[in-house]
């Protein structure tokens, strides 16, 4: 199934950029990094290692090894192309080599149009399917984390995972959270239970009407 299919069948209507959770009713929002102290200088840093233990947690909970997965990775060229190779390096640092052959390419209008009075960027968005077991999802959720800390490797391109079978939607955006959408609140609702106390109290009373 290709990304297209698979979001009008599943997510109509909606536009893959964030904030997912106030764009579609059915999600949980989780904090990663609940204890902000000190300097981030090293990834044995209690914040950071916190961020990192509850991304791959919230993974492994919503992805088999064997299931089939769409990784979305949007990358922002705002130098017309000049800086889009170098960029590009970083999808193959994360999954089987072998698999590169699948990757699809798609041009799009800058995915935040508002800070492009001129319209001269573009997101090129870069979908990937694969297996669960064909990523090497730790050290990319860990780069994700890393991306406003200070540590390398990091990756500050936007990067969601779908799950076909689940037609769940995962997207970490930086250290601080992640946003989890479902097409059924029963589809997600053993994360909601398991990992109760992650969901970011701000939006917790609008997500607690969901499942309850």
């Amino acid at each position: 199934m290709q990304l297209k299919d698979f979001m009008n069948e599943n997510y109509p209507n909606l536009e893959l950029r964030p904030p997912l959770l106030y764009s579609w009713g059915i999600g949980i929002r989780f904090e990663l990094g609940a204890e902000q102290k000190g300097e981030y200088d090293h990834p044995n840093n209690p914040y950071v290692s916190e961020c990192y233990e509850r991304a791959i947690a919230l993974f492994e909970s919503l992805h088999s090894p064997t299931e089939e997965i769409l990784v979305v990775m949007d990358v922002n060229d705002l130098n017309k192309g000049k800086n889009l190779k170098h960029q590009l390096k970083n999808f193959p640092n994360y999954v089987k080599k072998s698999l590169l052959f699948r990757l699809k390419h798609q041009a799009l209008p800058y995915i935040f149009p508002e800070d492009d009075e001129e319209g001269t960027f573009k997101t090129h968005r870069f979908t990937l399917r694969c297996k669960t077991s064909d990523l090497k999802y730790v050290p990319l959720l860990k780069a994700i984390c890393n991306q406003d800390l200070g540590l390398k490797p990091f990756i500050h391109h936007r990067v969601y995972f779908i799950n076909i079978n689940r037609k769940t939607i995962f997207h970490v955006y930086d250290d601080r959270g992640c946003d989890l959408l479902a097409t059924s609140p029963a589809t997600i609702k053993g994360t909601y239970i398991r990992h109760n106390d992650w969901i970011l109290d701000y939006d917790r009373p609008e997500i607690d009407k969901v499942f309850n």
